[in-house]
């Protein structure tokens, strides 16, 4: 085995030779630390995730394997990012949140190796500030950086990098599906694929430019399946999973955050003009504690009669989360309230039967 020391996961994914893993909690608190496992790049399916887990219960082997240390992954992969997806960001100037994960360092060099002025925070790998009011998770602190220093733009990646938001210069978020949808105009694609996440919006921008949308359950590795399936290279979510595979062979936040910043520089445009060509539908959501994720048949039956009553004019999504004891609740209407509504009445009845 081969240890290459802190690295953002889309680095394992992209260097390894074969199978990798990471230790990392992710976008989450230090405590739901887990690992991601990739085989020649790729997530393991649920079947191979499932066959990890039963090995779990196999006894240890007689003998340890060998553990060797390897250095200058960092730079190598700051090398292919840049080599790959850069070009060059001479007078523009970026705020980049490193969220006190892996990116700490790649990060910065790679846009200030491309030329951009770069304002970094959140640089400090501390086990116990990872993701905390900083990050992906949180943009509070970006958007400070950006209106104090006057940056063009703020970048910010989660603790192990693979995902990324953004600022504009007023400091207000730009999403991943304004994100995807000003990769996929710039970079001219005939299909994205996207989650049951994605705004409203999105999908009324891609039908005016022709460009065919592929929707997925919630989940990168399922935005990765569809690529693949469909023959296509750009996609990604609304939390700010980004996934071009034109030279990648995962989502990347730092490959993510570089071709934002050549679209912008290329186009000559700013990040607010860019991503307001996408309309946003109100979205309201909500995380609700419970004490089992399984959906019962009645809540079920009850997103589908909510769904079926608006008739387009809005919807509600009901969906246990992945890594945290919540169930999350999305509600989206072409008003405000009406979103707040629905998602206010429909997490109280998840709270009720499953809190």
């Amino acid at each position: 085995m081969l240890l290459g020391g802190v690295l953002p996961t889309p680095a394992v994914a992209l260097l390894a030779d074969g199978a990798g893993a990471v230790v990392s909690a992710s976008h989450n608190p230090p405590e739901y630390n887990g690992v991601k496992f990739f085989s020649d790049g790729g997530k393991l399916t649920d079947d191979e995730e499932e066959a990890v887990e039963r090995l779990l219960d196999e006894p240890a082997a007689p003998a340890p394997g060998a553990v060797t240390s390897v250095a200058g992954l960092e730079e190598r992969y700051v090398e292919v990012v840049c080599e790959r997806f850069g070009g060059r960001l001479e007078g523009l100037r970026v705020a980049v949140d490193c969220a006190n994960g892996a990116m700490y360092r790649v990060a910065p060099e790679a846009f200030r190796r491309l030329g951009a002025t770069v304002t970094a925070v959140a640089v400090s790998p501390d086990l116990g500030r990872i993701n905390e009011r900083c990050g992906a998770t949180d943009l509070s602190l970006l958007s400070r950086v950006v209106g104090e220093g006057g940056a063009d733009l703020g970048v910010a990646f989660d603790g192990d990098g693979d995902r990324m938001l953004a600022v504009d210069a007023e400091g207000s978020e730009v999403d991943g599906d304004q994100i995807v949808a000003i990769l996929a105009l710039h970079l001219g694609v005939d299909l994205v694929a996207v989650t049951q996440m994605t705004n409203a919006g999105f999908h009324r921008l891609m039908q005016e430019r022709g460009v065919r949308v592929v929707t997925t359950d919630v989940g990168d590795r399922y935005v990765f399946e569809a690529l693949r399936r469909e023959g296509g290279v750009l996609g990604g979510e609304q939390s700010g999973h980004v996934i071009y595979l034109d030279g990648h062979v995962t989502g990347d936040g730092l490959v993510a955050a570089v071709l934002l910043c050549r679209a912008l520089v290329e186009t000559g445009r700013s990040l607010a003009e860019s991503a307001a060509v996408m309309p946003r539908f109100p979205q309201v959501k909500m995380n609700v504690p419970v004490r089992t994720k399984h959906l019962p048949p009645a809540l079920l039956a009850r997103v589908e009669e909510t769904n079926s009553r608006l008739s387009g004019r809005g919807r509600v999504l009901v969906r246990p989360s992945g890594t945290e004891p919540v169930v999350r609740v999305l509600a989206e209407a072409e008003r405000k309230e009406e979103a707040e509504r629905l998602c206010d009445s429909l997490a109280a009845y998840v709270k009720q039967e499953l809190g």
